[in-house]
């Protein structure tokens, strides 16, 4: 069996990828849910325990992503579940990896440099990636493709 770039290994295809992809704005909707769940706990977690209350509420989000964009969380944080889209393989259609999920995580910051160009991407991005996507090679779906 091969491996992805990010060490995953790469199962059979399930079946061909569905060529729906999410929209942009129920993706920041996705996006905007996650942001207000993560940036609670991390403010709590600062107010009761300070600088380690800090590093332990970033540890959290990044754990929070790579668990629940990976094959833990089916490809859903709690976000993406109330929107109802999901993080699949390009290629098989499957949950990414948690490798891929690690890769996509930090992708984002790549995504949030240039004025956030890179989510901007899937506007005009035939296949609606952003770059996290292209770097992680995932799509973001609905739930029920």
């Amino acid at each position: 069996m091969s491996t992805t770039a990010f060490g995953d290994p790469v199962p059979e295809p399930l079946a061909t990828v569905t060529p729906v992809r999410a929209g942009f704005w129920i993706r920041f909707g996705a996006l905007v849910v996650d942001v207000i769940i993560v940036g609670v706990v991390s403010v709590v977690l600062q107010l009761a325990l300070g600088t380690a209350g800090q590093v332990i509420g970033l540890v959290l989000g990044i754990a929070y992503y790579i668990y629940l964009e990976g094959p833990g969380g089916q490809g859903q944080t709690l976000g993406k579940r109330v929107a109802g889209v999901r993080v699949v393989s390009s290629t098989t259609g499957a949950p990414i990896g948690y490798g891929a999920a690690t890769g996509r995580y930090f992708g984002r910051i790549l995504s949030s440099i240039p004025i956030l160009l890179g989510y901007f991407w899937m506007l005009w991005d035939g296949e609606k990636q952003t770059w996290h996507d292209k770097l992680a090679g995932s799509y973001v779906v609905p739930a029920d493709a």
